[in-house]
């Protein structure tokens, strides 16, 4: 890698909006290096930009910490310009119900926030010296994907889900309080109905709620967080944008 190469960490990058993210930043030169429970597709393996794929439950903080110390030594003293916390989990309990406040164990509610607020927490502090360098090699951001549903009740969302992105809302703005002490933004970005393999016929009467009348596509979400880690948004911070087509402002 030559010193003109960026570098991003991108977590939950098998699939849907993650892997469309992926994709943008190997369109756009960078160096990528992800995580997720599952291994990538065969035809990415081939990508040269996609230079290390860790498989890591994200759930396990002793994975958590194995994918830190792994990374870490594929940087070595190398800047890293990006991470952008992508990965979460939307349980269901036994009934297919989503976990909400008067179904299911406090033991899921845990799980979920394990995931969706304290794996980002954790991988920030760990990488907060490589983006530190990042910040002074022209980078230096982090990306926190939240939800529309942390802002508002949504059907399919589920309590435990909702209210960990609206935390991780909160933490978002703690942060980029924090790195700026470092040179480093965070930013979020909350996605309303991307159209991924994930979303299914039931989403169909949200979209009378979109002002723009259709669901977003895994494209237009990854181009958002793209810029946000690009030096023209070098002078933003503190702030999440929605990826709703509007559906936000109802």
């Amino acid at each position: 890698m030559t010193d003109s190469v960026k570098t991003v960490i991108l977590t939950g990058a098998s699939r849907g909006i993650g892997h469309a993210t992926v994709q943008r930043f190997s369109d756009e030169g960078w160096r990528i290096i992800t995580c997720s429970r599952e291994d990538v597709p065969e035809h990415c393996k081939r990508d040269p930009n996609w230079s290390h794929h860790i498989p890591t439950d994200l759930s396990n903080p002793t994975d958590v910490s194995a994918f830190v110390e792994r990374v870490s030594e594929i940087i070595a003293d190398q800047p890293v310009h990006a991470l952008v916390n992508n990965a979460a989990v939307s349980p269901k309990t036994p009934y297919q119900e989503r976990l909400g406040c008067l179904n299911g164990g406090l033991d899921g509610w845990r799980e979920v926030f394990e995931l969706n607020l304290f794996t980002p927490l954790i991988l920030a502090r760990g990488f907060a010296s490589a983006l530190g360098r990042g910040a002074k090699d022209g980078g230096g951001a982090i990306v926190n994907i939240t939800s529309i549903a942390g802002h508002a009740i949504h059907p399919f969302a589920g309590s435990a889900y909702s209210t960990s992105k609206a935390a991780l809302s909160a933490l978002t703005r703690e942060m980029a309080v924090e790195f700026a002490a470092l040179g480093v933004r965070v930013n979020a970005v909350a996605p309303g109905e991307i159209e991924t393999e994930m979303v299914g016929d039931e989403y169909e009467p949200l979209i009378n709620r979109i002002p723009l009348h259709r669901m977003g596509t895994p494209e237009e979400f990854a181009a958002c967080v793209f810029q946000l880690c690009n030096s023209d948004f070098s002078y933003v911070t503190g702030t999440e944008i929605f990826v709703t087509g509007g559906q936000h402002v109802y």
